[in-house]
């Protein structure tokens, strides 16, 4: 039996194109208004796509004057969302380093039984310096030190959401029970940098808990996806790398007592879409036309923690810091110099292969031409699916749902119709092997 692509359409203002904004088959006021983000959403599920995703950074971002990526909270966004979906997942970026597990375990509960079981948790650690200056610190903090706070995060977040039995909600008006003591708990935890009792005032949710998604590529995000990931987004440029990455990551989750199954790898595709190859690569070339520079120099000083702001557009690179020392985006910038260097680009022809999807893959071309390429993929054992990142929105997302989705469905490769009504059914999800974490010890009567 051919193998089933999962889809996820991650959401980011108008488009994913760092000139969306400014491109005609956008409306840039729209940035600000929820009923955009809404019926984008609508359109995913209308798709019949797995999930719907937002990223999330806590700093207004590399140049304001020129583009802003998140203005709202995901977590907030998506409820507003939930309200007005019935099956589309619903991911939410949220960070270890600058948030509680209780307040963020709470969050994300609340967000379970608003939309029936449809929430997960992208696991992130902030890598920015701008981040860290928001939360009273001078720089990022080390590397090893964000991964060991966020391993930890994520135990606790995990205790507190199995902190009730998935019966301990009784609601019975003759017994005066509203919930049976003996079997909500407390968590009890103490650890180098939480400490918190439990448990969570919130019921168990309709799909035992939010699903964990995470997107780091770096040796330290690797290990903790394979501990606890159940989908990841990552960026991948070839079916060379994406099968390099995919058995890495696979491997490593066995040395967990995971199975293979239990995480669903998605390379990050941006996708140009036209009637003939001809009209993609030109729509691609007009939002390409449409980059600042200085907007792209310093996206690209982020990537490396270095200032190229004044570097010469037709040069190349200058000598920049490797992945080792640099504390922040990691795998992103090793993944940038390959890309420059491997191509010879100059900084100009790297700013514009960067400007749709900051070092994801694009793709211009047919939609039979797309579909080919993502069933290449799958068929290769790259993926077990894709992060669909539209340049622009919804007229991007609306290309793919009604265009590529048909050709994947005719071919047997993508569903025709919900099966399920949670996030975790919608991935295949063993409810058995998420398992029921049982907490320390009832709560006092």
């Amino acid at each position: 039996m051919s193998r089933q692509l999962h889809l996820n359409a991650f959401v980011l203002g108008v488009g994913h194109h760092e000139a969306a904004w400014r491109h005609p088959l956008t409306d840039e006021q729209r940035v600000l208004d929820p009923r955009h983000y809404i019926e984008v959403a609508q359109l995913a599920e209308r798709g019949l796509l797995d999930s719907v995703f937002f990223a999330d950074i806590l700093a207004v971002g590399p140049n304001v004057a020129r583009n802003s990526q998140q203005v709202f909270e995901p977590i907030t966004l998506l409820s507003a969302i939930a309200g007005s979906t019935q099956r589309i997942g619903l991911i939410a970026t949220a960070s270890t380093s600058y948030n509680h597990p209780y307040t963020l375990a709470r969050a994300f509960a609340s967000l379970e039984h608003i939309s029936g079981g449809r929430a997960g948790w992208n696991v992130v650690t902030s890598a920015t310096a701008d981040e860290a200056r928001n939360f009273g610190f001078n720089g990022t903090p080390e590397h090893a030190q964000r991964y060991s706070r966020a391993e930890e995060f994520v135990d606790v977040v995990t205790a507190l959401w199995h902190s009730w039995e998935s019966d301990a909600l009784r609601l019975d008006v003759d017994a005066a029970l509203f919930a049976d003591p003996d079997k909500v708990h407390t968590v009890d935890h103490v650890g180098p940098h939480f400490t918190v009792r439990g448990p969570l005032n919130s019921p168990r949710s309709p799909q035992g808990r939010p699903v964990l998604v995470q997107a780091g590529s770096s040796e330290s995000g690797k290990d903790l996806a394979a501990r606890i990931a159940e989908v990841v987004f990552t960026a991948q440029r070839s079916v060379a790398d994406g099968t390099a990455f995919y058995d890495d990551l696979k491997n490593r989750a066995s040395q967990y007592g995971r199975g293979r199954d239990e995480i669903a790898i998605l390379p990050g595709i941006v996708p140009y879409i036209g009637d003939t190859e001809a009209q993609a690569r030109e729509l691609e070339h007009e939002f390409t036309t449409l980059i600042s520079p200085d907007y792209a120099l310093r996206q690209l000083s982020v990537f490396f923690g270095q200032d190229l702001s004044g570097i010469a557009l037709d040069d190349r690179l200058p000598p920049l810091p490797q992945e080792s020392e640099i504390e922040g985006n990691k795998s992103r910038s090793s993944l940038v110099r390959a890309l420059a260097e491997g191509e010879d680009l100059t900084v100009r022809d790297l700013i514009g292969r960067l400007g749709g999807g900051r070092g994801h893959r694009t793709i211009a071309g047919t939609p039979q031409q797309i579909a080919d390429d993502l069933i290449e993929w799958v068929d290769a054992g790259a993926a077990d699916g894709f992060n669909i990142m539209p340049p622009y929105l919804p007229g991007g997302l609306e290309a793919f749902v009604d265009k590529v989705v048909p050709i994947l469905q005719e071919r047997g490769r993508f569903r025709t119709e919900y099966t399920g009504s949670t996030l975790a059914g919608h991935y295949g999800l063993d409810a058995a092997a998420r398992g029921e974490v049982r907490a320390a010890s009832p709560v006092t009567r």
